[in-house]
């Protein structure tokens, strides 16, 4: 079972977009609630985007409202973060992480956190800078 979380990531201007990717092997990606979590130097690693697997409900932390979603490839088994408008504060390590339980998004963001799931990948880099 893998969860591979590397591609994507890297130095980006202010405003630009980024995608990041984790691809699963071994398990189907869809059964499973995603969250994807990111942790900047000096702080506390926080969930930026969590959805449930069983309806859809997805939580969006205020800083990335509007600008960061979601998605699902089934076809290649892999969930991406989708990120625009991005900023000096979005800089941080980014990972992934899934979990079979069924919660609501913001309990996998605000409550489980990523050791609370039941897969975790690779921390991928992301820098906004000019």
């Amino acid at each position: 079972l893998m969860f591979s979380c590397r591609r994507g990531g890297g130095l980006v201007q202010p405003g630009g977009s980024l995608r990041l990717s984790c691809a699963a092997s071994g398990f189907i990606l869809n059964a499973y609630a995603i969250g994807w979590f990111r942790q900047a130097p000096g702080k506390e690693r926080e969930g930026v985007v969590c959805v449930s697997s069983s309806d859809g409900n997805t939580y969006y932390a205020d800083s990335v409202k509007g600008r960061f979603t979601i998605s699902r490839d089934s076809a290649k088994n892999t969930v991406y973060l989708n990120m625009n408008n991005l900023k000096l504060e979005d800089t941080a390590v980014y990972s992934c992480a899934a979990a079979s339980t069924p919660y609501s998004g913001s309990y996998y963001c605000l409550n489980l956190g990523i050791y609370g799931m039941d897969y975790r990948g690779e921390g991928t880099q992301v820098t906004v800078s000019s």
